[in-house]
């Protein structure tokens, strides 16, 4: 959509990612809802008719273990989170026109139609897959919820696929001794029917629609080797006990979380239409939702989840008879120092705490000034953070208003009838629309570069004019109230271009110039206009406000142990006693564990290593380099283009033959039965396995 198109004909609805109800907010989740906030904002600072709806992703066996864990019920602690999410996003003046919750009738409605549509044209399909099975909690297992001792080197407190002090692969069922980390009892492998949604039979249509513009070109790109590739089934079912909506038709069968956690959007909105525009008959919501709508729909995510939203959402909706999204906008991951966030460095930061001790504007311009409308990583400089807001926001920004408003005051308040620079004036507004149309592109870093060089001119012609030496001067009265008046004339001007990023600022600025920043085609100055008083509206951000929040964030020091002397005879091993059960391990050190598909796309042999296969592994949004031991089981040709599950988020681990930046997960007994995923198994890389 042309940023010229006509306000009165855009009818825009913008959603962002809906986190997930099992933990705080942080910085990573704002740099998408503060972009998706700042283009909205723009589009209704232009008159437009825009909907900015959110919720909570509230489904999953994650939930319905954290709130066993914690005593509570998962619609306890889905609220609890929800409220605290809320609360944070609103810290930083994310304007939600609704913020729902996928455990909502609205979502169960539409989950259900959307599913009885596609199931009445024949694209639910059943599989019987095999897992472990959890006998006491009656559930089943995912492999990162068994624990035991490696039946290969007899460690303790190993993982269900694979040995870190040996490195050996395995089947869970393999492990010594094993458990559920969830119950300690010995799981058991049980068959389940699974119900998948037909991706393959819809790949015609998708290799139209992401060359239709709806994606970033290097998406389009990413999705079409996905496409020639082949798309896999895509598995949309979890057997019972699960927090979520029961499938029709089929007892114990729940949609699985990535089925009805899109349909928030819909749900979303549609608890708005009613509850404010009483909008019961349905008329509103099939206007933005309908197969023939002309709004437009765009959703701001991570390029960790385009697989879902550029592949599995649209070719759902389009078969149930939905319009699909306008545009899909991917952005990159946030990173702090050039690093990615971690606990341990005290850098993975929640909202809360920045909010403790930072104004939320200096993060929304911050982000502003690094945003272009491609999905590169963000970083989060943290010296290079308090340079830019003390330089631009408070030095140049701020500082036009607080040198030019106490003489406007003192003269009583009325800005001058005329202006004393006319083509300084013509030349900040007529920047305007190229401003507008960089907001309409998210090419937002753009625009903050062609707005601070207009602050920058501002600011040298009032060095040059230098009122507060005329003011000394007899006579010039006059002169110092013309400056000043286009001082602040200039100053409005910036304020209503920076208003979708600032709107605090701005909000301030409004009472203080006793004007509404209207974003007209054509800004007129304020001419023989009365302002309020001049109050300070930001305080330079110190690196000690910084040093604190991370402070906050650093896990504490262990106190260490005073070490025992050392018998000068050392003493023998205690004996292994294999039928010790291996401790119980807490829920959430395994919900740490982010697991992702990914795709084989080189696999070489490493010299020198018996086991060790070296493979690339492609994420869909990056590839990691892996040695695997499965080199008994597979030769590299064999692997080339085959799926594998992987520990994505384990931290690189430098080996004898390089640095491995990852862990695959197979199963079997071991030798030559090592087995990754069926080329069926629905799967796409990227895919996060919950």
């Amino acid at each position: 959509m042309s940023a010229s198109t006509s306000p009165a004909n855009r009818k825009i609805l913008v959603t962002s990612a809906l986190p997930y109800a099992n933990g705080s907010l942080h910085l990573g989740h704002l740099l998408e809802t503060i972009q998706t906030d700042i283009w909205v904002r723009f589009q209704k600072a232009r008159g437009r008719q825009c909907f900015y709806v959110c919720a909570d992703d509230t489904h999953g066996t994650a939930i319905m273990l954290k709130a066993e864990q914690l005593g509570i019920s998962p619609e306890q602690l889905i609220a609890e989170v929800r409220a605290e999410h809320e609360a944070d996003f609103a810290g930083f003046l994310i304007g939600f026109d609704h913020y729902h919750s996928t455990h909502s009738e609205e979502n169960r409605e539409y989950s259900e139609r959307i599913y009885r549509a596609v199931r009445d044209k024949g694209l639910i399909k059943t599989k019987a897959i095999t897992q472990a099975f959890d006998p006491e909690k009656q559930l089943f297992l995912a492999d990162r919820y068994i624990k035991g001792s490696c039946p290969k080197c007899k460690a303790e407190d190993q993982y269900g696929d694979n040995c870190e002090a040996c490195g050996a692969t395995y089947s869970p069922m393999d492990l010594i001794n094993p458990v559920s980390a969830i119950s300690g009892a010995t799981p058991v492998a049980k068959e389940s029917t699974h119900y998948f949604f037909d991706l393959p039979a819809c790949t015609d249509y998708l290799k139209q629609w992401t060359r239709a513009g709806h994606l970033q070109d290097e998406v389009a790109n990413k999705l079409a080797e996905w496409l020639e590739g082949g798309l896999q089934p895509w598995d949309i079912s979890r057997d019972a006990p699960y927090f979520g909506f029961e499938i029709p038709d089929a007892p114990g069968k729940y949609f699985y979380v990535w089925l009805d956690a899109p349909v928030g959007y819909m749900a979303s909105f549609k608890h708005l239409c009613d509850t404010q525009f009483n909008d019961r008959n349905g008329f509103l919501f099939d206007s933005y939702w309908g197969a023939d709508s002309t709004a437009e729909l765009y959703h701001f995510i991570g390029k960790d989840i385009i697989n879902f939203h550029a592949l599995f959402w649209p070719a759902l909706l389009h078969n149930a008879g939905f319009r699909t999204p306008t545009k899909v906008c991917a952005h990159g991951f946030l990173t702090v120092d050039g690093k990615k966030m971690s606990k341990s460095r005290g850098t993975f930061i929640r909202a809360q705490s920045y909010l403790r001790h930072l104004q939320p504007e200096y993060l929304r311009y911050y982000f502003a000034a690094k945003l272009g409308d491609g999905v590169d990583d963000i970083d989060l400089n943290l010296t290079d953070f308090v340079q830019r807001v003390n330089s631009d926001l408070v030095g140049k920004l701020v500082n036009i208003a607080s040198r030019c408003a106490g003489f406007i005051s003192k003269a009583g308040g009325l800005l001058s009838e005329t202006l004393d620079h006319p083509d300084l004036w013509q030349r900040t507004v007529a920047a305007g629309p190229q401003i507008a149309a960089l907001y309409e592109a998210r090419q937002y870093g753009h625009a903050m570069r062609e707005i601070m060089a207009l602050a920058d001119e501002a600011n040298q012609y009032i060095n040059d004019k230098a009122p507060w030496a005329l003011a000394k001067q007899e006579g010039q009265q006059q002169a110092v109230i013309d400056i000043c008046s286009q001082g602040l004339n200039l100053f409005r001007a910036l304020m209503i271009y920076l208003q979708p990023v600032l709107p605090a600022t701005a909000q301030k600025s409004a009472a203080f110039l006793n004007d509404s920043l209207t974003w007209d085609d054509v800004i007129q100055p304020l001419l023989a206009h009365r302002i309020d008083t001049f109050t300070p509206m930001m305080q330079r951000v110190e690196m000690k406000q910084v040093e604190a929040m991370l402070a906050e964030e650093k896990p504490a020091e262990p106190v260490a142990e005073k070490p025992a002397k050392a018998d000068k005879k050392k003493a023998p091993a205690p004996a292994a006693d294999d039928n010790a059960l291996a401790p119980v391990i807490e829920f959430d050190d395994f919900a740490k564990i982010d697991l992702r598909v990914a795709k084989i796309v080189a696999a070489q042999h490493v010299e020198g290593a018996d086991k060790l296969l070296q493979l690339t592994l492609d994420l869909g949004f990056e590839q990691r380099n892996v040695f695997a031991g499965i080199k008994s089981a597979y030769a590299p040709e064999q692997l080339v283009g085959r799926l594998t599950v992987m520990v994505a988020n384990l931290a690189p681990r430098k080996m004898k033959f390089g640095m491995s930046e990852g862990m695959v997960i197979a199963a079997g007994p071991g030798g030559s039965d090592i087995f990754l995923l069926a080329p069926d198994s629905g799967a796409q890389p990227g895919m996060r396995v919950k």
